[in-house]
């Protein structure tokens, strides 16, 4: 695990020299081929060096984060042709993969607190230094309070938890199981917050509207999924009491996923949309992972990677149109399967995806999300339905109102999609729809 991290480190140099954009993004795509190639273990943690290993949750979480780092780079080209401080891009970027890339491989807790903290830091620089209108300084202000404000108790936690037990490894963490109700607030808020579970999800459609590209692919691809990889990590020593308390987190989110998906059809920005729409999502994982059974923690980490890549390819999409319209809003990007109408197909493509159509992740990962709900309790099931309703409702809304009707006389000039473009939606639907041939490798872990 090491080796990758020494590959990292050593693309920084490269990251202060002229004409290096391209560089360090196919270096990032080889680092993602090269990760694919590593012998993994299904079971156990294997890859050991250094307080680094990897199991089956890591593996797929860390292969997301430098696959969107390289999409990243890719789909800010309009920095490198602007030349935009895109040395200081690339370096903020790298710093972020290496962050990212520790926060899932590090074995000890208090590390994992450490680098789940720091991810914040290039995240922050990324929204205030390239976002769009002046209101991004409150956006990465709602980010940082929100996030921080829940990961002191967290800390706290930490402390206890190495009191008690004079060890931080994850992996021998099983033997123990506590029943303490401040310790269980403290160890999950901080990630119900990151996730973000409804009532503390505010910062999200706020720095998703203000980030800029890279930004809103990050946050959506990788930064929700730090909250739900920390939950299936503590919840290993808080089984007793997360029994007795788990079925109000189940209820907020489920009602909260419900109360979300409403609130998208208010939307009329086109990234806000996609922002309120992953919150939705998330809703579901939570309460997955909530349910503590099987089906709810293989639904959640499956749901967790499809999202990942749905979501990260929808706001790419946006993205095109901005940089065509200078405008996201819904009143203004219509009838765009006239000019661009094989542009048109990737939207349907991908909003076919986020609806859980098959064969995409999205839909194995609701399944189980849903069996282990309904398992759970059949009253969930009310929710279930609402939110899976509309969730392909907002999808078509938003795939309707962009693509149909008579398109805004404004436009003067305009172009079809570049190569590089076509590019980068493919390879985000791709292992979106591929992955399922090998679901194998996801479900059947025991």
């Amino acid at each position: 695990m090491m080796k990758f991290l020494f590959l990292l480190i050593f693309m920084m140099p490269l990251c202060l020299k002229k004409n290096m954009f391209w560089l360090v993004q196919m270096l990032l795509l080889f680092m993602a081929m090269m990760f694919m190639n590593m012998s993994m273990t299904i079971m156990n943690f294997s890859n050991l060096s250094y307080n680094l290993g990897c199991d089956m949750i890591s593996y797929g979480l860390i292969l997301l984060s430098i696959w969107i780092g390289s999409l990243m780079i890719m789909s800010s080209e309009s920095l490198y042709k602007n030349n935009f401080y895109c040395n200081l891009f690339l370096m903020n970027i790298i710093f972020l993969m290496m962050m990212l890339y520790l926060t899932f491989s590090v074995m000890n807790l208090f590390l994992f607190y450490l680098f789940f903290e720091s991810s914040l830091i290039p995240t922050l620089m990324l929204i205030i230094g390239w976002g769009y209108q002046p209101e991004r300084i409150q956006a990465g202000m709602y980010l940082l309070f929100y996030t921080l404000l829940a990961s002191l108790p967290l800390l706290m936690g930490i402390f206890y938890v190495y009191k008690n037990m004079n060890y931080m490894m994850m992996y021998f963490m099983k033997f123990y199981d506590y029943n303490l109700l401040l310790l269980y607030l403290s160890l999950i808020m901080a990630f119900l917050v990151k996730m973000p579970m409804y009532f503390v999800h505010l910062w999200l459609p706020k720095a998703h509207v203000e980030a800029p590209i890279s930004g809103s692919m990050i946050l959506a691809a990788v930064m929700l999924k730090l909250g739900g990889y920390g939950l299936l990590r503590v919840m290993i020593i808080l089984q007793k009491i997360n029994m007795k308390m788990s079925f109000i987190w189940i209820t907020i989110s489920l009602i909260g996923g419900f109360y979300i998906s409403l609130k998208c059809f208010c939307q009329i920005d086109m990234k806000s949309l996609i922002a309120y729409s992953s919150v939705a999502h998330m809703s579901v994982v939570i309460g997955g992972v909530m349910t503590m059974n099987y089906w709810g923690y293989i639904g959640s980490y499956i749901l967790m990677i499809g999202h990942g890549l749905c979501s990260s390819g929808m706001f790419c999409l946006s993205n095109m149109n901005y940089e065509r319209l200078n405008s996201r809003s819904l009143f203004i990007n219509k009838g765009l399967m006239n000019f661009m109408p094989s542009m048109s197909l990737w939207w349907f493509l991908l909003m076919s995806s986020n609806m859980a159509a098959p064969p995409s992740l999205n839909l194995m990962g609701e399944i189980s999300l849903i069996n282990s709900l309904v398992s759970w309790s059949w009253m969930s099931m009310i929710m279930l339905i609402m939110i899976s309703f509309f969730s392909a409702g907002y999808s078509l809304y938003l795939y309707s109102y962009t693509q149909h009707g008579k398109y805004n006389l404004g436009i003067y000039s305009f172009y079809g999609g570049t190569s590089r473009e076509y590019l980068i939606l493919m390879l985000h639907w791709l292992p979106l729809n591929i992955m399922v041939l090998k679901i194998d490798f996801s479900m059947i872990w025991f």
